[in-house]
């Protein structure tokens, strides 16, 4: 009995940027090679090469016909010239093309080798509209452990400014020079900068990995973060929900107090608590309240337990979270966050 493979078809598409050859870089889209046997003896089919997904450069100036393909005999992924001459590879087993470690130089290649990225979708396209909540609390409320929570169990994007700033300082983004000053200056950094940051967070994660679940913790602050998400996103889109965590001051100050003893945070401390919570209700109650009257904030007690807190968070997410990751029992790591599993020790 003859046995026949069934391959989904290809609908990935492939970005190669900075090789050493700028002629490489370019947009790849599952290969339309016709059927032929490969140097393994393997027969293709349309996207796919000895097996594994195969692309054609979208200009279509490339020779090689798949430009990007996996080969048997080598164990490699490569990546053709315009000639049609091998030019870089990585070995290895993967089923698609690596995007997280180095790839080689190949025969007729420049250094440096490209990185690689693949997307869901295509990026010469409008990337699908995201599903995004904002989440407000004053400082200690659970916002980041409960947006982690949600991450882990439910398969949320969590987008938090701050860690947004920070990995635009390492990556040396173009923006790094200009956020550096206004940290060394102890200014706030501009709202164009945040939001912009976070509209390329978004469309990259939509692209890569096709999650369109976001939740953006600690934004907006104030109106004016609102005005900047306006201009940035167009005021034709429906204003996204909102969940605020509320908690009361003294919740707020033991939570803080008590992580202060190994978070490690120049501003665990009461005087700084209470600053952040005056601020916090002069700049962003405002905000929540405009939500409310806009019938786009949901109000959640964080003064309750951890497992409570986010059994409610965990219901407001309901709608827009696949049954199967609904369903799923907690992880370990979740366990740990809800305080149902201590911390593991330290060797």
């Amino acid at each position: 009995m003859t046995t026949i493979e069934i391959f989904e078809p290809n609908s990935l598409f492939v970005e190669v940027s900075g090789a050493g050859l700028p002629e490489v870089d370019g947009l790849y889209i599952p290969s339309t090679a016709p059927p032929v046997k490969s140097e393994s003896g393997t027969l293709s089919r349309p996207g796919y090469w000895n097996g594994k997904p195969a692309w054609d450069r979208a200009d279509g100036k490339a020779a090689r016909s798949p430009a990007i393909s996996y080969s048997n005999s080598y164990k490699s992924w490569r990546i053709s010239r315009l000639d049609g001459h091998l030019a870089y590879e990585i070995t290895c087993d993967d089923a698609l093309p690596p995007t997280d470690r180095p790839w080689n130089i190949y025969k007729m290649g420049v250094a440096p080798a490209p990185q690689v990225i693949l997307h869901q979708y295509d990026p010469r396209l409008h990337a699908p509209t995201p599903n995004i909540i904002f989440i407000l609390g004053g400082p200690g409320a659970g916002k980041g452990t409960m947006c982690e929570l949600a991450k882990i169990q439910l398969g949320w994007t969590h987008l938090s400014t701050g860690d947004l700033l920070r990995a635009e300082l390492k990556a040396g983004g173009p923006a790094t020079a200009l956020i550096r000053e206004y940290i060394d200056a102890g200014k706030l950094v501009p709202d164009e900068i945040v939001v912009g940051l976070l509209k390329d967070a978004i469309e990259m994660t939509i692209r890569t990995t096709g999650n369109v679940n976001f939740l953006i913790d600690g934004f907006p602050r104030c109106f004016g973060n609102m005005d900047v998400w306006y201009a940035v996103f167009g005021r034709e889109k429906d204003l996204p929900r909102m969940i605020y965590f509320e908690c009361p001051l003294e919740v707020l100050t033991q939570r803080i107090l008590g992580r202060a003893q190994y978070s490690g945070r120049s501003d665990d401390n009461v005087e700084a608590m209470t600053t952040r919570f005056e601020s916090f209700q002069i700049e962003t109650l405002p905000i929540i309240e405009h939500f409310k009257a806009e019938d786009k904030c949901v109000q959640i007690d964080t003064s309750q337990d951890r497992p409570a807190v986010y059994e409610l968070v965990r219901a407001q997410l309901a709608e827009h979270t696949p049954d199967e990751r609904m369903a799923r029992p907690l992880s370990e790591e979740a366990e740990i966050l809800l305080g149902l599993r201590p911390y593991p020790r330290k060797a």
